[in-house]
């Protein structure tokens, strides 16, 4: 897990903040809903769930990122710490939402389960889910070293897993599915069109 950190905290250090551009629209949830992100990053999504929700927290395993997050404009009150999304530092019940874009497919399929028990954990009975990552439908699906099976590293030393949506709803047990999609899209690379996918899903947790 050292190596995962270390190729984090240098892509960070490297090209500073990843993520940019306008998050995705957000769920429509009662204001007072008690939210985390897990994997925020240097705060891209982090930024528009603080405006819309009054109790928000974001765990990100890499301090350069949290540092990032903390320098964001709007975050610098925000509740962020240092966390590993597989033994997340929360009681049982505490969450209405939890929030996992493009984390769960940053770790091998042992950490990608426990990220997903993880989150059922702190979820409260009613709570939800919200979950994002890359599709096998994707351009970069198999660009790489194949660590596992639909699991590539690349140069920058992250690995990168290419979900299905079969794959999501088992992940997820018990949760129950509300909706499982493929999101499709093209970006335009050297005059061609290529396929961009995630897999996007919302999951209530009955009770």
């Amino acid at each position: 897990m050292t190596d995962h950190v270390s190729a984090w905290d240098e892509d960070y250090r490297r090209r500073g903040n990843l993520w940019g551009g306008a998050p995705a629209l957000l769920p429509e949830l009662p204001s007072d809903a008690t939210i985390l992100e897990v994997g925020c990053g240097n705060g891209k999504t982090l930024s528009a769930l603080v405006r819309q929700f009054r109790s928000v927290i974001a765990v990100d395993i890499s301090p350069r990122a949290v540092a990032l997050a903390r320098r964001h404009p709007g975050l610098a009150a925000a509740a962020l710490t240092v966390g590993d999304a597989r033994f997340l530092p929360f009681s049982d019940g505490t969450f209405d939402a939890v929030f996992l874009i493009h984390i769960a497919g940053h770790l091998p399929e042992p950490g990608r389960r426990a990220v997903a028990a993880e989150a059922c954990r702190v979820l409260r009975p009613g709570g939800f889910v919200f979950f994002r990552d890359f599709s096998v439908e994707d351009m970069r699906a198999g660009k790489g070293l194949e660590t596992e099976d639909r699991t590539f590293r690349r140069g920058n030393g992250i690995i990168t897993h290419y979900f299905t949506e079969t794959e999501t709803r088992e992940l997820f047990r018990p949760l129950v599915p509300v909706e499982i999609r493929t999101h499709r899209w093209s970006m335009r690379v050297r005059g061609r069109d290529l396929p961009r996918a995630e897999i996007e899903a919302v999951l209530l947790k009955e009770g």
